[in-house]
C-alpha cells in the first residue's frame, strides 16, 4: 500500500510561499494603479495568478479596491494586463523613506489575462 501525503491544513504556521495557492515570481514591471479617480504609476516587486504586489510613493488603505494595469512580455509582444483587485497589505518599506509594498488580491480578471500572468510567471525567477 502506498501512503498519501496528508493535506497540508489551510492555516498552518508555515512561511508565506508554503500558504501560497499560486506561485509567484519576482518582477519588475511598470504597473498603473487607479483608485479613486486617480492613475498613479508604480513598479511590481512579484506577482501571481492571482494576485500582485508593487512599490507605491504613498499608502493605500487595507481592503481598497483599486484597477491595475500592466505590460508584460508575452509570445505575442507586450500584452496589457487588467484587473480589479482588493489591497491586502500595505507595510512602508523603511522608517523615514515615503514609499510603500502594496500587495493585492485579484479578485476579477479575465480568465485569458490570468493565463497570461501564469505563464509569465513560469518564465521568471521564483520569488524566494
Amino acid at each position: 500500500m502506498v501512503s498519501q501525503p496528508s493535506p497540508r491544513p489551510s492555516n498552518s504556521a508555515g512561511s508565506a510561499a508554503d500558504r501560497r495557492r499560486w506561485a509567484r515570481a519576482q518582477s519588475d514591471l511598470p504597473i498603473t494603479v487607479a483608485v479613486a479617480g486617480s492613475k498613479n504609476p508604480a513598479r511590481v516587486r512579484d506577482v501571481s495568478r492571482a494576485g500582485v504586489c508593487f512599490f507605491l510613493d504613498r499608502p493605500i488603505p487595507l481592503m481598497t479596491v483599486l484597477e491595475v494595469t500592466l505590460e508584460m512580455k508575452t509570445a505575442k509582444g507586450k500584452q496589457a494586463i487588467h484587473g480589479h483587485g482588493a489591497v491586502v497589505r500595505c507595510e512602508r518599506i523603511a522608517k523615514g523613506v515615503e514609499h510603500f509594498e502594496i500587495a493585492v488580491f485579484l479578485h476579477e480578471m479575465s480568465e485569458a489575462d490570468r493565463g497570461l500572468m501564469e505563464a509569465y510567471v513560469g518564465t521568471r525567477p521564483p520569488q524566494p
